[in-house]
Formats: C-alpha cells, sequence, structure tokens
C-alpha cells in the first residue's frame, strides 16, 4: 500500500474561500496523483456527502470526507488556508482542510483515518505545527509521527 499522504498531496496555500473551490482543488492533487480516476465523479461524490452534514469542525478544520468508486487506495490531502473556508463548523472558519478519499466498497480505513486525525486535532499544538509547517515536507512527517506514529 502507497504512504497515504505525501508532499505532492499537501497544498501550503490553498486558494479560494469557497468550500466547494478549495475542496476541488485538492482533489485535483489527488488525480495527479493517480489516486482519483474520475474527477467530477469523485466530486459529486463529496458533495453528496458534504450534503448530509457539514464536515467542518471546532479549532478552524475541515474534513471533508468520502467514499468512491473513483478513488484507488486510501488517501489523506492536505490544505492550509490563511483566508479561511467555511465548512459549516460553528466556531468558524477552517485554516486546516483535510481531504480524506477512500475507495468504495474497501474496509473502514476512511473511518481509522478520521478517527486517528480527530484524535490529535483536539490538541492545540498539533494545530499549532501545521499552521507553522515551513513546507510539505514538514507536513507529511508531522501527520505521519503524530497521527499515525510512524
Amino acid at each position: 500500500m502507497a504512504e497515504l499522504i505525501t508532499a505532492d498531496l499537501v497544498d501550503l496555500d490553498l486558494a479560494g474561500t469557497d468550500r466547494s473551490e478549495v475542496t476541488a482543488s485538492l482533489a485535483r492533487r489527488l488525480a495527479e496523483a493517480g489516486r482519483v480516476t474520475n474527477l467530477e465523479g469523485f466530486l459529486a461524490d463529496l458533495r453528496k456527502r458534504e450534503e448530509q452534514m457539514p464536515t467542518g469542525i471546532e479549532g478552524g478544520i475541515g474534513i471533508p470526507h468520502a467514499r468512491s468508486t473513483h478513488v484507488t487506495e486510501p488517501t489523506l490531502g492536505f490544505g492550509r488556508s490563511s483566508a479561511g473556508v467555511d465548512f459549516g463548523a460553528d466556531d468558524g472558519p477552517a485554516h486546516l482542510i483535510f481531504l480524506i478519499a477512500a475507495p468504495d466498497g474497501g474496509g473502514d480505513e476512511h473511518m481509522t483515518i478520521l478517527a486517528s486525525l480527530a484524535r490529535r486535532l483536539v490538541h492545540q499544538s498539533f494545530r499549532q505545527s501545521l499552521l507553522d509547517a515551513a513546507d510539505a515536507d514538514a507536513v507529511v512527517d508531522l501527520i505521519r509521527v503524530e497521527v499515525f506514529g510512524r
């Protein structure tokens, strides 16, 4: 299995303030990396999931996620937005956005990823480290160690 997150799946200067726009930008990275086979199909699955319930959580975090037949392997994309993006959290816009893509019909990998991520994101120090990370490699290393214990 390939790494869940790699530097090419990270955007530290995510442009835009619209949820659909920034999600599409991160999803394009997944497609370019060969982890999403049909970008429009995957985006439709993400929109359908987002319509069920907003994916913003307290602390300036957005975690759009979906199972999709257009995903080849469990993948985590990450974007940092200085402007902030409304993902429906009560405390305001998200500055840290995690895009979780899981193959349809697979196991519960995306729920495991989501749970591991959520456990770390309650810690202000982890969120601040992500905000302060100098480059994509630093983000990848931080997530691998803090979230996946590697």
